[in-house]
């Protein structure tokens, strides 16, 4: 790292403002225990920040958690409160965790004074208001002189610009790189710059242009580009296959057709398809094509066979976007599959590394999780790292001396 981290600080006696990525599902308690009207439905984005808090509390220091949930759009919505997160840390920590009902203002200023040093508050969702996604100076200023020292370990975030992740940085005395941030970053790093070969890379999801960036920088790095999902047959109507009504963007056929061209692009060679009208309500049938009344929901066992066969053969594999839809049982075959192909391939030495949303449940549901080098926290995050653009809040940091 390039970029000051935890254990370059001394912390003891500090108020340590700590922007957390606690961006987690919530849901309703199934039993009606719960204090508030909705629960934290996956704790994977907490327990990652657990080892940056407990070393800023067994330093002697005081913890200040930031961190947005949802979009809230600027103002405050209980749907979006973080006390479900608070009431979940506290039972990770097997510790007190204070919440505040606000940001900002007298009453945040008074629990930070009252609290003992060793001792963690959490503060309420940053993007009730605007100032935030807006990266607001004088925001960023006030939320700054909540603490003494600054700590990113918002990986999630740290593509963005906001005032919590980044302008703050520009107020305090020192900033540094949390553990969790650091590990991704290095682990990202350390893919693009000093891969192993074959190197393959796995996309998926809806959107060619959601990745355009992603293959042509990976185009000049990897051996292999696996494409499945609905971005595949973008690929696949530019060369002139029939895709059926299945989801395409028009408007990037050449886009993809050129880069085709790069010669490193495998795509689907059959297909699991479903009825246009009621693609994720009914179980689809294999073809080696897409019918003209019918669209792609997942690819077929014999594109799964292709895929896991070239990714038991890489070195270092990443992974971003289900291969199907998902959210429906009947076309997660796909993803599932890929899943276990990369827990395999991590058993024949090859690096793997694993992000964006259903990608990491993929992983999870076929309990792969700890099979793999390393599952990401921030699918965005990790998408910018590939493409080779700087993250903004890793750049806000305090460089090293």
């Amino acid at each position: 790292m390039e970029k000051l981290t935890l254990d370059d600080l001394s912390l003891a006696g500090l108020r340590v403002l700590v922007r957390a990525d606690f961006n987690v599902p919530l849901g309703t308690d199934p039993e009606g225990r719960a204090q508030q009207s909705y629960v934290v439905t996956d704790d994977t984005r907490i327990r990652a920040a657990l080892p940056t808090i407990r070393a800023i509390i067994g330093a002697g220091a005081k913890a200040i958690l930031l961190s947005h949930l949802g979009r809230p759009k600027g103002r405050p919505d209980p749907k979006f409160s973080l006390a479900p997160v608070a009431d979940r840390l506290s039972r990770l920590l097997d510790q007190r965790v204070r919440f505040v009902s606000d940001t900002l203002g007298p009453a945040v200023e008074k629990v930070i004074r009252s609290m003992p040093a060793g001792s963690v508050l959490l503060l309420e969702n940053t993007r009730f208001f605007n100032e935030e996604t807006q990266n607001e100076p004088a925001f960023a200023q006030r939320l700054a002189e909540l603490g003494d020292v600054f700590v990113n370990d918002a990986f999630g975030t740290a593509h963005r610009a906001h005032a919590s992740n980044v302008g703050v940085a520009g107020y305090v005395r020192l900033a540094a790189a949390g553990y969790l941030l650091a590990r991704e970053v290095e682990h990202l790093i350390r893919v693009v710059k000093e891969p192993g070969h074959p190197f393959v890379a796995l996309l998926g999801g809806a959107k060619v242009s959601d990745k355009i960036g992603v293959i042509r920088n990976l185009a000049g790095i990897v051996d292999t580009i696996l494409v499945g999902g609905a971005m595949s047959y973008t690929f696949l109507k530019a060369l002139g296959q029939p895709v059926g009504q299945s989801l395409v963007e028009d408007a990037w056929l050449e886009e993809a057709r050129s880069m085709y061209e790069c010669g490193k692009i495998r795509l689907p060679v059959d297909h699991v398809t479903s009825d246009a009208m009621g693609a994720v309500a009914r179980v689809g049938r294999v073809s080696q094509t897409v019918e003209a009344d019918r669209m792609g929901v997942d690819i077929g066992p014999d594109t799964v066979a292709l895929f896991r066969g070239e990714l038991l053969k890489a070195r270092t594999i990443v992974w971003n976007g289900p291969m199907g839809i998902f959210e429906n049982p009947d076309f997660a075959g796909g993803t599932r599959a890929m899943a276990e192909a990369l827990g395999d391939a991590t058993g024949l030495d090859a690096t793997t590394i694993v992000g964006g949303g259903d990608s990491v449940a993929a992983i999870v549901q076929a309990g792969y999780a700890d099979k793999v080098t390393h599952v990401s926290t921030g699918g965005g995050a990790m998408l910018a790292c590939l493409e080779g653009r700087t993250l903004p809040g890793l750049a806000a940091l305090t460089d090293r001396p």
